[in-house]
């Protein structure tokens, strides 16, 4: 190849690339910020639960770290009024990420302070909540995954319970899990650590860290041999870290992120490195730095867990990471990604998702009477005058029939077997 041709070949590439990026980003001016619906769920508001059959609710709050201590805060404000309306019969799953951007650190820290005042306003919000709190952990309360970070979040855990001590802090110790949780009759939540496979340094293991497992394989074991038992119960499962994303834990990435790679660093840093701010995008998705699905250890963990997930129908899998809402109904199971408790981030639409948003606030879960499960969509209001803003998306994610068919067949089953 001559150099007139290496030349033309360069120019080329820059113009194809240039063409691609604007592109991009008159689609990205159409949808960002826009609830996105799976056209198969267009009749989506004309669906709506049974009255008066509701039996038990669970919010997924994920990545509240960043909440504003002033009072103001529209998510915590919109949590509190969902408290209010829930009642005795639910629960909130904090779903990991409760303090940015590091957790908490040593008392003699200088952002100690500031860390506690974020959590605090957190553990306020619960004090006169009369059902259960669990929290979970995720990457930025390790520390952001530093090899210190296990002495983090046993910081968090033991702030958590002197100050809430009717709060759950799981899995605890920093262990793996999984942990069970038996919300009420035939509602099982199972908890997994997913913080713990990606982790760098020191990370509990064994009895002798208060831990029900020995090695990494262990926990994927025990949550098939929990599933495999409790196939009459309506199951959910929940872990800091997605199986599925539209978002750039999972790969997807804005034009302003080929542009201006900088800004994922530092928001100002407009620095536009066109071609080679490509490459940062492209290393994300392909291999990841780890707290993204394609990097190694994630990779290896999302594998073994969705290989046993996939064999329960209908199993309900919540995680946060990404700053938004994301609903994936994917292999019989429902996938949520409730993390935009506090910031917001790109989620690109379509794909395997039936529904996704770039707008804070948070999922919920209503059970009812006759097996019924609603996935319900809380966002705040744009004005202060109310807390509860318009809900942009629900969907019946288990039927009546299919709840009772199920529970049916493992009654028999188990009276078969008693005789």
């Amino acid at each position: 190849m001559t150099f007139a041709q290496l030349v033309y070949f360069a120019l080329a590439l820059v113009v194809g690339l240039a063409l691609w990026l604007l592109y991009r980003y008159a689609l990205e001016r159409r949808y960002r910020r826009q609830p996105y619906v799976a056209p198969a769920e267009a009749g989506w508001a004309i669906q709506t639960p049974e009255a008066g059959r509701l039996r038990y609710r669970i919010a997924l709050v994920g990545d509240l770290g960043a909440v504003a201590t002033d009072g103001q805060d529209p998510v915590l404000n919109l949590l509190q009024h969902w408290l209010r309306e829930a009642g005795a019969a639910s629960s909130v799953v904090l779903l990991g990420d409760n303090v940015y951007p590091t957790g908490i650190p040593a008392p003699t820290h200088p952002g100690r302070a500031a860390a506690e005042k974020r959590l605090d306003t957190q553990l306020d919000a619960f004090q006169q909540y009369a059902g259960r709190v669990i929290f979970l952990s995720g990457n930025h309360d390790w520390n952001k995954g530093r090899p210190d970070g296990y002495q983090y979040v046993l910081r968090q855990e033991a702030y958590v319970l002197e100050h809430l001590p009717t709060a759950h802090y799981l899995p605890p110790q920093g262990c793996p899990g999984p942990v069970t949780v038996q919300l009420a009759e035939g509602l099982l939540l199972v908890v997994l650590n997913t913080q713990w496979w990606v982790q760098n340094g020191p990370r509990p293991l064994g009895p002798e860290y208060g831990c029900t497992v020995s090695n990494s394989k262990e926990p994927f074991a025990q949550l098939q041999e929990i599933l495999e038992h409790n196939r009459h119960q309506q199951i959910v499962v929940a872990g800091h870290h997605p199986l599925y994303s539209n978002a750039m834990h999972g790969g997807k990435f804005t034009t302003k992120q080929h542009l201006f790679p900088l800004t994922a660093a530092h928001k100002k840093a407009y620095v536009p490195l066109p071609v080679i701010g490509s490459l940062f995008p492209v290393y994300r998705k392909l291999i990841g730095a780890a707290e993204d699905m394609s990097h190694p250890r994630y990779r290896k963990m999302r594998r073994r867990l969705l290989r046993v997930l996939h064999q329960f129908p209908n199993i309900i899998y919540a995680a946060g990471h990404d700053h938004n809402l994301q609903y994936f109904h994917y292999r019989q199971g429902h996938y949520l990604v409730s993390g935009s408790g506090s910031k917001t981030a790109f989620v690109q639409p379509g794909g395997k998702s039936t529904f996704t948003h770039e707008h804070k606030g948070f999922f919920a879960l209503e059970f009812y009477h006759g097996g019924e499960v609603w996935l319900r969509t809380y966002e705040p209001a744009s004005t202060a005058d109310t807390p509860v803003g318009a809900e942009v998306f629900r969907k019946k994610l288990v039927a009546a029939s299919a709840a009772t068919t199920s529970s049916a067949a493992t009654a028999s089953a188990g009276s078969g077997a008693q005789s």
